[in-house]
């Protein structure tokens, strides 16, 4: 697909991967509607207001994605939550209503994004080989290696890796294309809170490159995935070979 004159929603765009792949989207001439629960767009960019777990806000952000220039022709779904909590701590079980919240925003926000936003493309005119437009969401390492104290995410995130190929076969009919990149270790807005000498530790895990990853170069897979057509239903680990220990 070609991304120049066309609209692209980011869901969680204003800061972290999200704002790097709206920013690459911007330097190649797309219209991009970032929709996120604060902060602002970069330059050029339409902020909304958004929280993926309210399909009245989703649904209005979508609309707006509508009503730019360009056709909408895909969905970065960047926003998610991440919480640390042992099954049995030592205050006792996890609460459920914790573990719940993880998958509401994680897994039912994505699907809600997804949802509304292939609606809106399903019926809009088709390019290119009979495209109509592509969704790349957004899971994690820890969906095949999650750590102790992950079960919440690793579990919201593994549903995102599984939901891909089913509604890529089923999305196939109209022309869209459903894809999940699973990130490893980031140098996102969270990874910057923590020191200097935590976050080398953290990068010497990476087998190649032993470093944090860059948001830019998420944001590189991003752009390559939209504009290459034959990837569909595929999840993409972008992880330097990492595999996560235990702890």
């Amino acid at each position: 697909m070609q991304i120049s004159n066309r609209t692209f929603l980011v869901t969680g765009g204003a800061s972290g991967l999200g704002g790097a792949a709206t920013e690459a989207l911007l330097e190649r001439g797309a219209h991009v509607v970032v929709a996120d629960r604060a902060g602002t767009a970069a330059a050029g960019a339409v902020f909304v207001q958004t929280d993926v777990t309210d399909a009245a806000q989703v649904a209005h952000a979508v609309e707006v994605a509508t009503q730019q220039p360009g056709p909408l022709c895909g969905v970065v779904s960047c926003a998610g939550i991440g919480v640390a909590q042992k099954v049995l701590g030592k205050q006792g079980p996890q609460p459920l209503e914790d573990f719940m919240r993880v998958l509401n925003v994680n897994l039912g926000g994505t699907f809600n994004v997804l949802r509304l936003a292939a609606a809106a493309m399903s019926t809009s005119e088709p390019g290119q080989g009979g495209e109509r437009g592509v969704i790349v969401n957004i899971a994690s390492a820890a969906a095949f290696d999650g750590q102790i104290g992950q079960a919440a995410y690793a579990a919201s995130k593994d549903g995102v890796v599984a939901m891909a190929l089913p509604i890529a076969r089923e999305l196939a009919r109209y022309g869209i294309r459903v894809t999940t990149i699973a990130p490893g270790l980031f140098l996102t807005p969270m990874m910057g809170e923590l020191s200097e000498e935590v976050r080398a530790s953290l990068g010497q895990q990476v087998p190649f490159p032993s470093r944090l990853g860059d948001p830019g170069e998420y944001a590189a897979l991003v752009v390559h995935i939209i504009e290459n057509q034959m990837i569909n239903g595929e999840v993409i680990r972008l992880d330097g070979a990492l595999r996560m220990t235990a702890r």
